[in-house]
């Protein structure tokens, strides 16, 4: 496991503290024996032998041999009590360390909680140090405030520019399918002109659909203003209930398996997102197909039948305007927006999504969603299409 900064700034410490408190009593150990080494033998030399019966030479060697084992009984309780106050002294060092490493780094440990809990929705949080010299962590924190004054402003100005091409874009496309509508209820228009503007009409939907998808997918980026706790299989339902299953040139049999099942998220984004995927699942499907959504604890999962998929293709339909094998413009099922809108809403989420081909055909999509709980960190519930 890595330590974190405070506690290797620590260990430094207490390191730098340990080597230099060895070598100034091992230095001190040295000096003090060869002070003692010179002294003793100099005294005794010195000192005046009483005469007795034993020979001066013994005399001498036996005093020299006592003063010897003085000098090292002193160097010995010098050694043993300088080593127990330098491993005190560096408990000591060790806890001032900490609380010295701890103070400084404090300020970082707010930029750090500050970046974590800023998204695109509060944005005007700042860290704001003050009092503090103009010492390299107040440039730091300074510095971060003057890049979320910088993202701030861009925010703005795009939630500005979707407000304005929301507003551009759907009035004339709206005028003109007012103008079309009008058209057909004409009793002298021709049939020919009946005919073209039938067609004038799709072609308006389906480019409202887009700028609609468009708007989503740039609103869906934004993490959820409001997330709460909800039952993921009442999401589901209601999803089901907005879908279109009148008869179509391709029917398909829907099957469900729904069992409570609790995320956390907002309810109206998670509701889109089910939405896109069961009518993808439908969309794309082949005639006497099947679908199979199953809610419970695993997960939801939305499988459906269909045509086969190359696996190098999966990814690549999350991109916006993307189809199989390419396709951008002849297809009139769709924008190519549905997954991409998916994946923008999970994200926000903070959840992830992933995708694999069947081998017999149709698509899976396996989206986890956070739990509820705060001790469950990570995507736990999934659901595929």
């Amino acid at each position: 496991m890595r330590l974190g900064l405070r506690m290797r700034l620590t260990l430094l410490y207490g390191a730098l503290f340990f080597v230099a408190g060895s070598m100034l009593v091992w230095f001190t150990y040295l000096l003090t024996a060869k002070t003692l080494n010179q002294r003793f033998t100099v005294v005794s030399r010195k000192t005046a032998l009483p005469t007795g019966e034993l020979p001066p030479d013994t005399v001498m060697r036996i005093l020299e041999k006592d003063v010897e084992e003085r000098a090292t009984g002193v160097l010995d309780e010098m050694l043993r009590s300088s080593l127990l106050i330098m491993v005190l002294v560096g408990i000591v060092a060790v806890v001032v360390g900490y609380l010295i490493a701890d103070r400084a780094l404090r300020p970082l440990d707010r930029v750090t909680e500050t970046a974590q809990r800023l998204s695109e929705s509060n944005l005007h949080e700042r860290i704001a140090l003050r009092g503090r010299p103009q010492d390299e962590i107040k440039r730091l924190a300074d510095t971060f405030d003057a890049m979320l004054d910088r993202l701030h402003k861009v925010f703005d100005a795009q939630r500005r520019f979707i407000a304005n091409a929301s507003h551009e874009l759907r009035t004339p496309l709206a005028i003109n399918r007012t103008v079309l509508e009008v058209s057909l209820e004409e009793p002298d228009a021709s049939p020919d002109l009946k005919a073209l503007a039938r067609t004038l009409l799709g072609t308006n939907s389906r480019y409202e659909r887009m700028i609609e998808g468009l708007l989503l997918l740039a609103q869906s980026e934004q993490e959820p203003a409001s997330r709460k706790s909800l039952e993921l299989d009442q999401v589901v339902r209601a999803a089901l209930d907005q879908l279109d299953l009148q008869p179509r040139k391709r029917p398909v049999t829907i099957h469900r398996d729904l069992r409570p099942v609790t995320v956390d998220g907002d309810p109206l984004f998670l509701e889109r997102a089910v939405f896109n995927l069961v009518e993808n699942a439908i969309k794309y499907n082949v005639r006497d197909g099947q679908v199979w959504i199953s809610c419970g604890e695993s997960g939801l999962v939305v499988e459906n039948t269909g045509q086969p998929v190359p696996p190098y293709e999966v990814e690549d339909l999350f991109e916006p305007f993307r189809r199989l094998q390419g396709d951008r413009v002849r297809s009139a099922r769709g924008a190519g927006l549905g997954l991409s809108i998916v994946r923008a809403i999970v994200d926000a989420h903070g959840g992830t999504v992933t995708a694999a081909a069947r081998p017999e055909g149709g698509l899976r999509v396996t989206v986890g969603l956070l739990s509820p709980s705060p001790a469950v960190a990570g995507p736990v519930h999934g659901f595929s299409t």
